[in-house]
Order: C-alpha cells, then sequence, then structure tokens
C-alpha cells in the first residue's frame, strides 16, 4: 500500500517576473535647482528661490525668443551668491543676489581667445562692487560707479579662487574688504585686477550696507549649455 505522501501528485509550475517601471519613470525629470547655502534666514531663502524661478521664467522665453529668431538660444547663465562679514565678526549669509548679466564685451573676450588672438579668458578672475543702480545691460563695459578709495586697498579689485563645482561650470570666490562705508549695489566679474580691465559680467543687487572692517565674498558661478 503506497504511502498517502507518495499518492499525492508533485506540484510543478513556471515562475517568472517582469519589473514594472516606477510612475516616476515616465514623468519628465524636475528642474535642476542649486542647493540654498546654510545659514539663510526664511527671507534669504525665499528671495534665493524667488531669484530661481525668475531666472527659470526669464531663460524659458529668452532663449525660445533667441532660438527662433536667430537660432542662438542662451549658453552661458551667471549666478551671483554673497556673505556679508561684519567688521564684528557676524557672518550674514545672503543668498542668490542675482542671476545677470554676461556681456557683449565678454563674449567677444571669449571668442578672440578661441581664435588665438593676446585676449586670455583666464584673467577673468577679478571681483570688482560698485554703488551703481542702473540696470545691467548687455552693452555694459563696466561698472556704473566702482568702488575705490573704501576698498582696502584702494582701488584693487579680488583675486577670485577657482573652481569647477560641475564639469559645465566655472566659479570664481572674491572677498572684498573695505575700510570706509558705502552702500554696494553692483559686481563685476572682470580681467585685471587694477585699472583697465574687461568687464565679462554686471550684476545690480539689493544695497549690501557695509562699514570699515566689513566684508563681502562673491560667489560667481557660471553654467554653459551643450547639446543643440
Amino acid at each position: 500500500m503506497q504511502s498517502m505522501s507518495s499518492s499525492l501528485a508533485r506540484p510543478s509550475g513556471v515562475v517568472s517576473a517582469r519589473r514594472l517601471p516606477r510612475v516616476s519613470d515616465s514623468l519628465p525629470k524636475a528642474p535642476s535647482w542649486p542647493a540654498m547655502p546654510a545659514g539663510l534666514s526664511w527671507r534669504r531663502k525665499v528671495r534665493t528661490f524667488w531669484k530661481e524661478l525668475e531666472l527659470h521664467v526669464r531663460l524659458g522665453f529668452v532663449g525660445a525668443w533667441r532660438g527662433f529668431v536667430d537660432a542662438s538660444g542662451v549658453i552661458a547663465v551667471s549666478r551671483l551668491y554673497a556673505t556679508h562679514i561684519h567688521a564684528d565678526g557676524r557672518v550674514e549669509e545672503l543668498g542668490l543676489i542675482s542671476t545677470k548679466l554676461v556681456t557683449d564685451t565678454g563674449v567677444a573676450f571669449l571668442v578672440d581667445d578661441w581664435d588665438n588672438s593676446v585676449t586670455d579668458l583666464t584673467t577673468m578672475n577679478f571681483h570688482a562692487c560698485g554703488t551703481g543702480v542702473g540696470a545691467e545691460a548687455a552693452a555694459d563695459t563696466a561698472l556704473g560707479t566702482e568702488s575705490t578709495t573704501i576698498l582696502n586697498p584702494d582701488s584693487t579689485r579680488a583675486t577670485g579662487s577657482r573652481s569647477q563645482p560641475a564639469a559645465n561650470q566655472y566659479r570664481s570666490v572674491g572677498t572684498l574688504t573695505f575700510d570706509g562705508s558705502g552702500a554696494i549695489t553692483e559686481h563685476g566679474l572682470c580681467s585685471a585686477a587694477t585699472s583697465t580691465y574687461v568687464l565679462w559680467d554686471r550684476s545690480v543687487f539689493s544695497a549690501i550696507n557695509v562699514v570699515n572692517l566689513d566684508s563681502i565674498q562673491f560667489t560667481y558661478t557660471c553654467t554653459v549649455s551643450s547639446g543643440g
């Protein structure tokens, strides 16, 4: 007599599996937004977010318009962050203060260097500041009113520390120190520490009020886009 276990039919079958796509795989990727610096107040966070949103909207419009009119698009995008270092040691993170503006002379300088002229793009590493309040324009060749005598040393632009946060980004960090008072409202990245220079980028922003022994650290990042 067969045992009960041997009289039962052995189970058989085939197991297969198929990976189902996640919902997120089929959705467009979210825009890439730079991380906010640590230590920002909620007001600075709101302003930084608003500046980024404004930049995305502007690039969407300008890129579409330029692409339609002359097939050029937007290649270089600027972001300027600032930190106010007070004389008493307080460090005030100001966040993103401007997203403008690469100039005509800056672009011409780049093309000339590419064409093996006497220009050298690596010299675009000096930080200037001023009190001019006129809006940025691509035709700008200098700051509106560059600060000179309230700087320490006088009439000397800060030399930036270079880095590449990403393969398509150039960053320059420069710190300007003051021995006088003023309302700093503009920044420029340019090609010389003193005297005559070529202006790569000009930014205008809400006043940063400085006094003797204050410093402002400017962090400028230029993002260059590939594709076409």
